[in-house]
């Protein structure tokens, strides 16, 4: 039987992404990206590492979604106090803060605890098609 081969850190090697977020459905969106962030389109996958490469979302603000989400998907707060808990639909959330919701839904793709901290430390979102990201030298990546 052969041996299962776990990557070293000398082994990964990063790479930068970016993704036009423009008329993309949201979720199938974040599924990609997530699964970039964690490494999976390499052949030297390791579950316990992070052998992922970082990621560069443009125009978070043109993000679609499908079915009546707009209105009743909701996103929830709680501060800790009595009466603390808030209510933000996704309309008023892509109006105010549409890097946001591709951050939210990312992040709840990745795996939780440290590991799935430090992925998500390798997601940048803008809101319009500039970055600043010109020295990372990224490629684009068409899903």
């Amino acid at each position: 039987m052969d041996k299962t081969y776990a990557a070293k850190k000398v082994d990964i090697r990063r790479q930068w992404y970016i993704i036009d977020a423009k008329d993309r459905v949201l979720g199938r969106l974040a599924a990609k990206v997530a699964s970039v962030l964690r490494g999976k389109h390499k052949p030297i996958f390791t579950p316990h590492l992070d052998t992922g490469d970082g990621v560069i979302v443009i125009n978070a603000a043109k993000i679609k979604v499908t079915g009546r989400k707009l209105k009743q998907k909701v996103y929830l707060r709680y501060s800790g106090y009595p009466g603390g808990l808030r209510e933000v639909s996704l309309e008023a959330m892509l109006k105010n803060k549409p890097a946001t919701v591709i951050k939210l839904a990312v992040r709840r793709m990745l795996p939780g605890g440290p590991l799935g901290r430090d992925l998500l430390k390798k997601l940048k979102v803008y809101t319009e098609d500039k970055h600043g990201h010109v020295s990372q030298k990224p490629v684009v990546l068409e899903i």
